[in-house]
């Protein structure tokens, strides 16, 4: 069985479930081989997944919104790709069960209703997924605030009582 079809079936049992460091969203250990083999590459590539994603994101929203099926197809596509290009599996695996309901509907004429909860689940592990990916990536976001600017910042552990 494809590691694709294991997180999809791990994502339709319900079996994932939010861990504090996002290795429920993000294989770090593939994250980072693409950010080795990408090299100087990497953060430029990482923004094209951000634009892209984003607009596949609402691209499929819209969709749905206005009930296309074949506008579906595209985006979830693309976005798959892209996330699996990451290592975001869960992401990729609901943007691919939505390629292949909506490609399926395609051909009986029918408009996939049923994706309406997969696509509220694709913007909440879009939104986990870029955020993970900021904080990998970005080493402002990765700092704890530690005291600053208009903050009194309490020395009790240094010669006070």
């Amino acid at each position: 069985m494809a590691a694709w079809d294991r997180a999809f079936d791990q994502w339709r049992m319900g079996a994932w479930t939010i861990v504090e460091d996002g290795s429920d969203i993000i294989d770090w250990v593939y994250f980072e081989k693409s950010r080795a083999e990408l090299g100087p590459g990497f953060i430029r590539i990482l923004s094209y997944f951000r634009e892209d994603g984003a607009k596949s994101v609402a691209a499929i929203e819209q969709a749905m919104h206005s009930q296309d099926t074949v506008a579906l197809v595209i985006p979830a596509h693309t976005l798959k790709g892209e996330s699996r290009q990451f290592g975001a599996e869960p992401l990729a695996a609901v943007a691919e069960k939505i390629e292949q309901v909506a490609r399926i509907c395609i051909e009986t004429h029918r408009f996939p209703d049923e994706l309406v909860p997969d696509v509220v689940e694709l913007r909440r592990l879009w939104n986990r997924t870029v955020e993970l990916f900021d904080k990998a990536t970005n080493p402002l976001q990765s700092r704890a605030p530690v005291g600053g600017f208009g903050k009194k910042v309490a020395n009790q552990g240094f010669g006070r009582i």
